[in-house]
């Protein structure tokens, strides 16, 4: 075995053999003297003295560096967390400002679909006949209301456009009426939105324009216009005067002559028919009204009726179920019956048919067949029309409401009353469940 690698400290390498006896200098190294062991003891000790002194040294400058990384760090971490806070708060911003945006942007687009009635411009449609200009700036300025008023001023004015039409010499007039008529009925339609009941009766007119070209040998322009004119009074007559006529004598047998409490809402022209008969043939009964704005449409009938001696009593329909505590019917009027037996009408309807329900009083509707559609509507969106926002904030704390962000006022004109919260209807072919209407419409349309 070799001594200098067992023994690196030692600069003697004359080391004893195994088995041989230890040298006097090999002892000497080894065991040496009492001034051997204390210089050997003091460079020992030395030793550690500048190794501690070198370590304390270089354990305070890394504890010097180690400071300034953590203190560059600290600053580094603290500019990273203002930067992340700056980022998140415009992130915010920006989330918040979109979707205030947004909402702004819904809002104001909220029913777009749905039409607005416009003031007709007459200047630009000097072409067409007279009396459908006058006949626009009513329906606009709403001096025509209610289902039935509508249907007649619309038929009267367009057997006027028809008497007063000559056709070209090209043309006969039976090829040439249904041309001239369009842009009226869209020059009417694009001023204030058709009801249902309209459309059904633009749909007869146009089907008794087409039955005349059909007809064998061909008619005579003056024959065609008389037939034409004849066609449309004849609708008049029988669809609607007489048809209301007859709904009223079903309908008294509806009114108890034992002190009847009747609620109606706004008005309708069937209704109050009705109510001024029953009073007539001397039949012992009151009258409830719920009226809304803005149209307010009740107080007409309420003069109507107080001057034909009948007790009334008004009220808007805030009030409908204080109103509601000694009523035994409620009788309204309808703009259309739809396929599934709901019924469209003035804004209003379905609340005052949804109260009375809750209170187990029967719901009757007055509607002449004219009015059966073959149209399901389930809700008030689909299809409806857009009163003039104004007329709703014409006072109070919304008359700057144009100036206040994110608010958008909706006027509509028509809900629809589900078939669950109608009893019955009466017709001029008597009284059915709103569930027929399907049949009434195939059989009557």
């Amino acid at each position: 075995m070799d001594s200098n690698k067992s023994t690196p400290i030692l600069h003697n390498t004359s080391s004893p053999s195994i088995g041989q006896p230890m040298s006097s200098s090999y002892g000497d190294q080894w065991l040496g003297t009492e001034d051997t062991h204390i210089r050997r003891r003091s460079s020992l000790n030395d030793t550690p003295r500048l190794n501690n002194k070198r370590t304390a040294t270089t354990k305070s400058e890394r504890r010097a560096t180690q400071e300034r990384q953590r203190a560059e760090k600290a600053r580094i971490d603290s500019l990273r967390r203002v930067q992340q806070q700056m980022n998140s708060s415009d992130t915010t911003t920006t989330t918040t400002t979109k979707k205030k945006d947004a909402l702004k942007v819904s809002r104001k687009s909220i029913l777009n679909h749905l039409p607005v009635s416009k003031k007709p411009n007459t200047d630009l449609h000097k072409h067409l006949h007279p009396s459908v200009l006058t006949l626009s700036l009513l329906f606009w300025d709403y001096k025509i209301v209610g289902s039935n008023a509508r249907c007649v001023a619309v038929l009267e004015t367009l057997r006027k456009v028809i008497e007063d039409h000559r056709p070209p010499a090209s043309a006969t007039f039976t090829r040439d009426i249904q041309k001239h008529l369009e842009p009226h009925i869209d020059f009417l339609l694009n001023i204030r939105y058709f009801s249902l009941s309209v459309r059904e009766m633009i749909r007869y007119v146009k089907k008794a324009m087409s039955d005349l070209v059909a007809v064998h040998p061909p008619l005579s322009d003056g024959e065609a216009k008389k037939l034409l004119t004849n066609s449309i009074s004849q609708f008049i007559t029988a669809r609607i005067t007489v048809a209301d006529q007859l709904i009223v004598q079903y309908g008294l047998s509806k009114i108890e002559d034992e002190g009847d409490v009747i609620l109606t809402f706004a008005k309708s022209s069937v209704v109050e028919s009705l109510l001024l008969k029953a009073k007539q043939i001397g039949k012992d009964f009151s009258v409830v009204i719920i009226d809304s704005r803005p149209l307010l449409e009740g107080k007409n009938l309420l003069k109507r009726l107080t001057q034909a001696g009948i007790t009334c009593q008004y009220t808007l329909i805030s009030s409908i179920y204080i109103a509601l505590k000694d009523v035994t019917k409620v009788i309204l009027g309808s703009h259309c019956i739809l396929n599934n037996g709901s019924s469209y009408s003035r804004i209003g309807s379905a609340i005052v048919a949804m109260a009375a329900t809750d209170n187990m009083i029967p719901v009757m509707i007055c509607a002449e067949t004219y009015k059966f559609t073959n149209r399901t509507q389930v809700d008030s969106l689909v299809m409806n029309e857009k009163g003039n926002p104004e007329d709703l904030v014409n006072q109070g704390v919304l008359v700057d409401w144009k100036q206040i962000s994110n608010l958008n006022v909706i006027n509509l004109l028509y809900d629809v009353t589900p078939a669950k919260y109608i009893s019955l209807v009466i017709t001029e072919v008597g009284v059915i469940p709103c569930t027929s209407a399907p049949v009434i419409w195939r059989e009557y349309k």
